[in-house]
């Protein structure tokens, strides 16, 4: 449900951009100036950026579930204030929502090491990547919702009779309802996880009393239990981590990054994309909530028709195939069909091939999904040591949203065409077919396998085992 939120709230600002664009810019066909779009397409991933990077690393110092609720807060706080961003003057309306989306990513950025981290080391090693999957497959359902909501809101008030007399005064509603929706599931998926934290906790403390009756293990409580394991702590700037893991955290970190100029420039510019073949028709001829009923429509149908059926079939497979060929087929065929659409690009722009177009990006979308952007994602989680999984993680995502942002900018102000653009990230997804390479397969292998933490560890002493209570009980398979 993290995941659904993040997805919600970072898609649903490229559904109401037309929307700020007629009511306070009194565009005709909805476009803001350069520097507004790009700041609300990009301000958000900035945050973003920060987020993983601070989160991470605080995960790692802190622990994962103390600060499990803090993202969630700081996103709910923030969404509903970027609703209200209210001014008489349209650049003070807007640096106002920047202000709070910046913060609002700040917070989502947090989301993306801590769930991941967390569920890669409470799952088990057969059924792991399905589980991490699962989780970042909320990302497809929750650009679902965006897409959904803004169709629902936009029928409604579309159809009303103020909307006759008042088309500004009513598309105003409607873009800052959607924004400030975003604090529901953030609401709710705080009030379960601090549900679950607390009878976890609970659990483990009943489990570990009735163990010690009957076995001889003395449990210690998590926070004791790195006075007990000893490893060589070597750090994230260490000569050592640059021998072990240097070459893996650059291939996730480049991976995440090229996948994100693509996956990103897809999503967010899916309407300036369409609108380039016509799809839309003329923007100037439609009111304002027609337009972004037809912009939500789309996206919902290739949302539905591509990117959630390849986020299941990551569930389902990721387990049997495995991580590393998922990722490279996922790149080579976002490849081919990018080049589809790009090399006869006026092609697809004759009325009637407006439906294998959709096709054609629906299939980038899915092969997407059934591919690296699934799989960038639980790579961090597994291939690094504990101490240091949840900061690699950050760093990797990170890189990842760095990569989104040189999406946005090249979007807006490179002014090439289309087709030039669709052959560039279709040259990202080779570069990240090369880096992908360099990663090891993760599919089947323990946690400590995979890093070699296992060797590490010094002998435990014969008489009496002393080990954590969450440790202990997360390694007996039943």
């Amino acid at each position: 449900m993290g995941f659904f939120t993040d997805a919600y709230d970072l898609f649903s600002v490229s559904l109401i951009a037309d929307l700020l664009g007629r009511i306070y810019y009194h565009s005709a066909d909805g476009k803001l100036p350069g520097n507004v779009a790009g700041a609300l397409s990009g301000v958000a991933l900035c945050g973003t950026v920060l987020g993983q990077l601070f989160f991470g690393w605080l995960g790692d110092r802190m622990g994962r579930k103390r600060i499990y609720g803090v993202t969630l807060k700081l996103m709910v706080v923030c969404s509903l204030a970027s609703g209200l961003s209210f001014h008489n003057k349209p650049k003070c309306v807007v640096a106002m929502l920047c202000f709070f989306r910046f913060w609002l990513g700040f917070g989502i950025g947090g989301d993306y090491p801590l769930s991941a981290t967390i569920m890669s080391e409470y799952a088990n090693k057969r059924t792991r990547g399905a589980f991490i999957a699962a989780v970042f497959a909320m990302q497809g359902l929750g650009n679902l919702a965006a897409g959904a909501v803004v169709l629902v809101l936009s029928a409604s008030f579309k159809n009303t009779a103020a909307y006759d007399t008042d088309q500004l005064g009513q598309a105003d509603y409607v873009w800052r309802i959607v924004l400030m929706l975003g604090a529901v599931p953030a609401l709710l998926t705080y009030y379960w996880r601090m549900k679950y934290t607390a009878l976890i906790a609970k659990n483990l403390k009943l489990a570990a009393s009735d163990m010690a009756a009957v076995l001889d293990i003395d449990f210690v409580s998590d926070m004791d239990a790195e006075a007990v394991v000893k490893q060589d702590e070597f750090g994230l700037f260490s000569m050592e981590f640059l021998h072990k893991h240097g070459r893996q955290l650059l291939g996730t970190t480049v991976c995440w990054f090229v996948l994100d100029v693509v996956f990103y420039s897809l999503n967010l510019f899916m309407k300036d994309i369409f609108s380039g073949i016509g799809w839309f028709g003329d923007a100037a001829e439609m009111s304002p909530l027609e337009q972004t009923y037809k912009i939500a429509r789309t996206q919902a149908i290739i949302v539905v028709g591509g990117s959630l059926p390849g986020y299941f079939l990551t569930v389902l497979f990721v387990d049997r195939i495995g991580r590393i060929k998922i990722q490279l087929m996922g790149f080579t065929m976002m490849t081919i069909f990018m080049i589809g659409l790009a090399a006869p690009y006026k092609f697809w722009s004759k009325p009637s091939m407006h439906v294998g177009f959709a096709i054609m990006y629906a299939l980038i979308l899915f092969f997407a999904n059934f591919g690296p952007n699934s799989t960038t994602f639980i790579l961090p989680t597994e291939i690094f040591p504990t101490r240091l999984r949840s900061t690699c993680n950050g760093i990797s995502a990170a890189g990842g949203k760095c990569g989104a942002i040189i999406g946005v900018l090249w979007f807006q102000y490179s002014h090439t065409s289309n087709r030039s653009s669709l052959l560039l990230l279709a040259g990202c997804n080779l570069i990240g077919v090369m880096f992908t390479l360099a990663l090891p397969e993760s599919k089947g292998m323990s946690l400590e396998d995979i890093t070699g933490e296992m060797e590490e560890e010094s002998e435990p002493p014969e008489k009496s085992a002393t080990v954590a209570e969450a440790e202990f009980i997360h390694s007996v398979e039943i």
